[in-house]
C-alpha cells in the first residue's frame, strides 16, 4: 500500500464519517454530541492516516509510519492549538496545531501535508509557478507569490492534501488567522 492510497482511503473514510456525523450523530450518539463534528472529523482523519500507514508491509520504506503509539488528550491538543506547535513528532510523521496568517509560498521536496481546517477562512493557492523563489534549506524553497495554480477557499471543516514538491501559499486570510491541524508526512 502506497502513501497515496493511504491518503485516498483516509479521505474517503473522513468524507463518509463527516456525512454520518452531520446527519446521524445527534440522534444516535447524544452523550458525545458536544464534540464538534469538525474536531471529530479531524481526529478520525489523523487516526485513519496513522492506521493506514501502519498497514504498509514491514519491508516498505518507513517514512510516515509512527515508531510508537501516541495518545494526546484533548486538553493538551486544545492548549497546543491556542499557541500552535507539535502535537506528535515521530520519525517521518509530524502532527502540528497551526495558527497563522497569510505568508510566503512554500515548497517542500519531501514533505506531504494534510491540512484540516478548524477555525477561520483563507485562500490557499496550490501548484503554479513560484515567483521570486529562494532555497532556504536543501529540502525547502520559499517565494513571494505564485503565477497560475489552483485557488482554494478554505473554511472550518475543510480538508486539503498537498503532495511533496507542490508549491502552496496562504495568499489571503480575511479572518486575520486560521487554525488548522497539519499532518506532515516525510518521504525520501
Amino acid at each position: 500500500m502506497t502513501l497515496d492510497s493511504v491518503f485516498a482511503r483516509a479521505l474517503d473514510c473522513a468524507i463518509s464519517l463527516e456525512a454520518f456525523m452531520r446527519h446521524a450523530r445527534p440522534r444516535l450518539f447524544a452523550p458525545i454530541a458536544a464534540i464538534p463534528a469538525t474536531m471529530a472529523l479531524a481526529m478520525f482523519l489523523v487516526v485513519a492516516v496513522l492506521l493506514g500507514a501502519a498497514s504498509v508491509p514491514a519491508a516498505a520504506p518507513t517514512g510516515g509510519i509512527p515508531a510508537a503509539v501516541h495518545y494526546i488528550g484533548h486538553d493538551k491538543v486544545s492548549a497546543t492549538m491556542v499557541k500552535g506547535g507539535a502535537i506528535v513528532s515521530d520519525p517521518g510523521l509530524t502532527i502540528l496545531a497551526n495558527r497563522r496568517g497569510a505568508g510566503m509560498v512554500e515548497y517542500h521536496e519531501h514533505t506531504s501535508h494534510i491540512f484540516i481546517m478548524v477555525e477561520g477562512e483563507a485562500t490557499l493557492v496550490t501548484g503554479g509557478t513560484m515567483i521570486g523563489a529562494k532555497r532556504t534549506s536543501p529540502d525547502q524553497i520559499v517565494a513571494t507569490g505564485i503565477d497560475g495554480g489552483e485557488t482554494h477557499h478554505l473554511t472550518k471543516g475543510d480538508v486539503i492534501t498537498i503532495p511533496a514538491k507542490t508549491p502552496h501559499w496562504w495568499k489571503d486570510v480575511p479572518s486575520s488567522t486560521v487554525a488548522y491541524y497539519a499532518v506532515n508526512i516525510e518521504s525520501q
